[in-house]
């Protein structure tokens, strides 16, 4: 299996309030990552984050259609499972290319579970791609830190949940947007993730950068910090790579 998580993966953008389709994202070499372990005329399915919300589920699988080959990515079949059609996660055997999305990573999480995605993965051999709340799902445990107003003054709410065991590193996706931003009157980095690394290493990485997964171990590509310890340092930049 090749697993490559990252941050953000591209393949829309935003135009008045409306996804257009684009090309996947290129920076620190991941477009052409991508097309090295594509197989030709692949059978993709991609696992949505939210199974309920069929409207951005259905935008997500639209603009795959057409982002695919703008990247020079074919494929022989391309669907998307949430809770309409679970049954197409049913054997992963017939399936080249897994994508999982970005979303809630609770919400995901628990689909995930529903679906017994860790046992199906298990001996699969094909690729795995993930962007946000889904690359932060491959890790075990999986740092779900809080994202929405109340979850970070919730005491029943679970920062650390089971997940899928693809990665051993805790992703915290979107970095360079999210690193001043506040949450239920705490700064989401200094007060909440903080403290959150005391147990745990949390590795940022911004829009751009991600991290591969193969028999030789696990490499990040661009941008990336590490928080650890309640301390934060630099670690990787754009345009480099590290072992991890």
């Amino acid at each position: 299996m090749n697993v490559i998580l990252t941050s953000h993966l591209g393949g829309s953008y935003r135009e008045n309030g409306k996804r257009i389709p684009a090309m996947l994202m290129e920076e620190n070499g991941l477009l052409e990552k991508l097309r090295s372990l594509w197989p030709e005329g692949a059978r993709v399915l991609i696992i949505c984050a939210d199974p309920a919300d069929y409207e951005k589920n259905d935008t997500v699988l639209s603009c795959f259609t057409q982002a695919l080959p703008m990247s020079g990515l074919n494929y022989a079949s391309l669907e998307m499972c949430d809770d309409r059609n679970m049954e197409s996660a049913a054997d992963l055997s017939c399936k080249d290319v897994i994508i999982l999305t970005g979303g809630h990573v609770p919400t995901q999480n628990r689909f995930f579970r529903e679906i017994s995605l860790k046992e199906k993965l298990n001996g699969y051999t094909g690729l795995v791609i993930a962007w946000s709340a889904g690359s932060m799902n491959c890790a075990d445990p999986v740092y779900a830190g809080p994202e929405l107003p109340g979850e970070a003054v919730d005491p029943d709410f679970q920062r650390w949940i089971p997940g899928l065991g693809l990665t051993k590193t805790n992703i915290f996706p979107h970095f360079e947007a999210l690193k001043d931003d506040m949450l239920d009157g705490m700064r989401l980095i200094e007060d909440i993730t903080f403290a959150d690394s005391m147990t745990h290493e949390i590795i940022a990485i911004n829009n751009g950068s991600y991290i591969t997964v193969d028999e030789s171990g696990e490499t990040l590509y661009g941008e990336a910090y590490s928080i650890k310890n309640g301390v934060m340092k630099q670690i990787c930049r754009d345009g480099e790579l590290i072992k991890l």
